[in-house]
Formats: C-alpha cells, sequence, structure tokens
C-alpha cells in the first residue's frame, strides 16, 4: 500500500542534488552529441530532470504516483525547457518509449528497490537496455545490500533527513525469503505518517546487479560508493552504478 500523498511536500528535501551528482552528469553527457536525451524512472517531483533540460539536454521523465507527477509538471516553466512527464511504471516504459533512444538512462533514489521480485529485475535490465542507444549508459543508486544480515527478519536502512522531516525505511524478510518494504516519515512536530506498507522488494546485491547487467546485454559495469566516483569496497552504506550498452 502507497500513502505518496504523505511525502510529497518533503520529497526535494529528503532527496536532494548534490553537487558530486552534478558532476558526475556534466562528465557522463560530454559522451554524446547535442542534444543529449536522457530517460528518467521514477522522477519523484522532477527537480534533477529540471536542471538537465536547464542544461540543454533533452529530458524525459516518468513517475508512477500521480502526486509526485503533478509536482513533477508544475516545474516545467518555460516553453523553451525540452522536458516532458509521463505518468508511466517501469513495467510499460519499453512498449511507449522509443528504443534505442537514450543515450542515459537513470533510476536514482533507491527507486530500484521498488521492483518486487527477481524476474520482474532482470526484465528491467532488459528493458533499459532495449532503450538505449549503443554506448549509451545506465546510472543506478542505491542502498548497499551486500552488508544486509539475511539471517535477521528486519532490517532497519539508512534514515533520509531534512531539518524539517525523517524518512524511515525498513525491510522485512518473510519466512519464504522473499521480502517486503515498510516507510513512514515523521515531521518536525513528531507525527508518523505512513508512506509504503508491506510493499514487495527485491533487495539488489551488487554481485547481481553485476549479472542482470551482463544478462541484460551490458558490456561494462562500474561500481561506485557515491557520485563522487568513490570506489566501492562492500562496506559503504550506497551505491552507484554505472552500466555501458
Amino acid at each position: 500500500m502507497y500513502s505518496i500523498q504523505n511525502i510529497v511536500e518533503y520529497y526535494d528535501e529528503l532527496f536532494p542534488v548534490t553537487t558530486a551528482q552534478k558532476k558526475f552528469y556534466d562528465e557522463l553527457v560530454k559522451n554524446y552529441s547535442d542534444p543529449v536525451k536522457i530517460l528518467s524512472i521514477q522522477c519523484g517531483t522532477g527537480v534533477f530532470e529540471s536542471i538537465l533540460a536547464r542544461e540543454g539536454f533533452d529530458v524525459t521523465g516518468i513517475e508512477f504516483h500521480a502526486d509526485l507527477l503533478h509536482a513533477a509538471s508544475m516545474r516545467k516553466r518555460s516553453q523553451l525547457m525540452s522536458i516532458r512527464f509521463f505518468q508511466m511504471g517501469y513495467q510499460d516504459m519499453s512498449r511507449f518509449l522509443g528504443k534505442g533512444f537514450y543515450n542515459i538512462i537513470s533510476i536514482l533514489d533507491d527507486q530500484i528497490m521498488m521492483i518486487p521480485d527477481e524476474q520482474q529485475m532482470l526484465q528491467f535490465f532488459r528493458d533499459v537496455r532495449t532503450l538505449l542507444t549503443d554506448g549509451g549508459r545506465f546510472v543506478i543508486s542505491l542502498p548497499n545490500f551486500d552488508i544486509m544480515n539475511q539471517g535477521i527478519p528486519m532490517q532497519q536502512l539508512p534514515t533520509r533527513a531534512s531539518m524539517r522531516a525523517s524518512l524511515f525505511t525498513e525491510l522485512w524478510r518473510n519466512d519464504n525469503g522473499s521480502f517486503y518494504l515498510k516507510q513512514n516519515l515523521e515531521t518536525g512536530n513528531g507525527s508518523l505518517l505512513p508512506i509504503l506498507e508491506d510493499e514487495r522488494s527485491f533487495p539488489l546485491t551488487s554481485g547481481q546487479l553485476a549479472e542482470f547487467a551482463r544478462t541484460a546485454g551490458f558490456r561494462r559495469t562500474d561500481l561506485f560508493a557515491g557520485f563522487d566516483k568513490t570506489p566501492f569496497t562492500g562496506q559503504e552504506d550506497g551505491l552507484v552504478a554505472l552500466l555501458e550498452a
């Protein structure tokens, strides 16, 4: 169950666009001719996509949740910006978006953990590869599930916090080995608001990520501890992956 409307007001401050993230993409776009075509999957409120569009790139954002999509669409203040947002889940993108069209595709802010199982995860990687140009890049940011202890029923993922709110995420393990997420938002006045309740999840490890990438036809996978490109050792809280088609 989703209660996404409870997080919209706080989304930008809980998922800020960092200087390191901007620099990472500034370097990435240099590999392609203008206009660089960028697709953002589960783009949230579209703040990073709007930044990229203002830089002159051709940007598409897809978002399943209507409340987040509305916030993203409100950012498009100028008709001169080459940006568009569609209400769409990752399951439908290969049906409705252009195959072999995008230079860069991203799924950021831990959103890949919303994919519920191994089969759908592999299909997701295949669909992304289909949408990318040859030599295109796929960027993923996610929690580091390598350090997760699968022997206990609940893992507390790193908390996201701002001056006004904190986002708490729990990963629960069922007896059959499957996983589901619970997520709550605590506001500054102490109110606890539900965001996710019992949503299935597939906690993707770095090894699984590399194997899915290989199976889907990506020719290279680089792993970093963050957008500053610090080498990934397996002990960090988060992971940034850069895949090349």
